[in-house]
């Protein structure tokens, strides 16, 4: 029942070929969304917040090195982030091209 979903309108006429190769793009595409989700939730919970709240009030002393680390470290989770959610963006666009040229 699942799969009658990802069924264009027009299938009726194409061909057997045509069709495991529509159906066989779409669902790989579908799963490389979820795993870039999955990936861009996980970055996302690893990211420290903007927000001072409880770390302004204890007033913590770091050394130079310490905030550049951190700094590296933040802006690599962010450089990544932003990557997963261009993959995200592009394969949503090419499952639905790819369902407008099969429908």
């Amino acid at each position: 029942m699942g799969a009658l979903l990802l069924v264009p309108e027009g299938a009726a006429g194409m061909s057997e070929t045509l069709f495991t190769l529509y159906m066989v793009l779409t669902v790989a595409c579908l799963i490389l969304i979820f795993l870039a989700a999955l990936v861009t939730i996980l970055l996302v919970l690893f990211q420290k917040s903007n927000s001072d709240g409880i770390q302004g009030i204890t007033a913590s002393s770091e050394t130079f090195f310490g905030k550049n680390r951190g700094r590296s470290i933040e802006s690599q989770l962010k450089k990544w982030t932003w990557i997963c959610l261009i993959v995200i963006g592009v394969l949503a666009i090419v499952v639905y091209v790819v369902g407008l040229i099969a429908g």
